[in-house]
Formats: C-alpha cells, sequence, structure tokens
C-alpha cells in the first residue's frame, strides 16, 4: 500500500508542475501579433 501512496503523490507533484508550467506560460508570454497572407488557388470551373 505505501508503494500506490508513494506513485500517486509522484503522479500529483507532476501534474502540478505540468499545471504551474501552463499558467506561467499564459502568464508571462506576450503573443506577437503580425499580419498573415495567403493566397488561396481558386478551382477551376467545370465544363
Amino acid at each position: 500500500m505505501p508503494t500506490l501512496f508513494k506513485l500517486l503523490a509522484i503522479l500529483v507533484m507532476l501534474g502540478c508542475l505540468v499545471l504551474g508550467a501552463m499558467i506561467a506560460l499564459v502568464a508571462f508570454v506576450q503573443p506577437e501579433h503580425r499580419p498573415i497572407t495567403v493566397i488561396v488557388p481558386l478551382p477551376k470551373p467545370k465544363s
């Protein structure tokens, strides 16, 4: 039983680290805005 508790504790700690990293990215990283131009080819009409 102690092994199960150790496993669960490690998984919870890893989950908290991942969640903390995601929150830090949202809080501190600002996306760079730049215009995007995409040329879309028109399909040839069927005759």
